[in-house]
């Protein structure tokens, strides 16, 4: 029995066993994710009456607001414009290029991946579904395609989590809840943003955010998975994908970044 004890002690400070712990509640997080977004899309599909009701009542009202303030209504566009999905894709390649050139290019590859892939599977779902954008006749505001789920949620949730995870290494430790309310704040306002412009229905922004949570965690877990394969240090996402990042480039020595360590 003692024997037993000991080996389970060193299996639980074993790393490998660490990994394929946290590798584990990652799995489970993910789909403790998914199971709300796909109950969300049956739901919209089956044109539940409460949900449908909840939808409706949040856009008219909101739309009536909206033809009352034009001030609201221009904060609410530029706010679109701003953090629009291919912003979000523009500024990740543009990353991806850079970390590229850097020797990063596992944490490249990731940040392309993640980014894009995010856009493929939005409109993989728009198209399953193929829900109707909210209708008036005195819109505020027009977008095209389909409406569920929001790409605007969607691409700033993560866009957002990509920028993050790369940039929270060149960030002092205690000043990175400012950035974390930052992203926070962006996602949220983008949300509002698209409800409030009268071009989406709170139910597709919840699962536009839901969708992108989902596949942030998934790509995250599959990146820490290659990187833990590859020999590098463990480290907690809340820390970076790399925190290492902001140190010297090992490309300069001669050495690939990615395998460094």
């Amino acid at each position: 029995m003692a024997v037993q004890e000991q080996r389970r002690r060193w299996r639980r400070l074993d790393p490998d066993a660490r990994l394929g712990l946290r590798l584990t509640l990652a799995m489970l997080a993910v789909f403790l994710v998914a199971v709300p977004f796909l109950l969300l899309m049956l739901l919209v599909l089956g044109n539940w009456s409460p949900l449908r009701a909840l939808d409706t009542d949040v856009a008219d009202h909101l739309h009536l607001v909206a033809l009352r303030n034009d001030p609201m209504v221009d904060v609410l566009s530029v706010a679109s414009d701003v953090f629009d999905p291919l912003v979000f894709r523009v500024l990740a390649t543009v990353l991806a290029v850079w970390l590229w050139l850097r020797g990063r290019r596992r944490l490249a590859a990731w940040a392309f991946v993640t980014t894009w892939g995010s856009a493929l599977l939005g409109m993989a779902v728009k198209a399953a579904v193929g829900r109707d954008r909210p209708s008036f006749v005195d819109a505020v505001a027009h977008a095209p395609g389909r409406s569920f789920p929001s790409g605007h949620a969607l691409g700033s949730m993560v866009g957002c989590g990509v920028l993050l995870l790369i940039l929270l290494a060149f960030v002092p430790r205690g000043w990175r809840w400012l950035a974390w309310l930052a992203a926070a704040v962006i996602v949220g306002s983008v949300g509002f943003a698209r409800v409030g412009l009268g071009v989406h229905y709170v139910s597709d922004v919840v699962a536009g955010w839901v969708l992108g949570l989902g596949w942030l965690a998934a790509t995250t877990a599959a990146f820490q998975t290659w990187r833990r394969e590859e020999g590098a240090p463990r480290t907690p996402a809340s820390e970076g994908l790399e925190p290492d990042l902001a140190d010297g480039d090992a490309v300069g020595r001669g050495v690939p970044r990615d395998r460094a360590g």
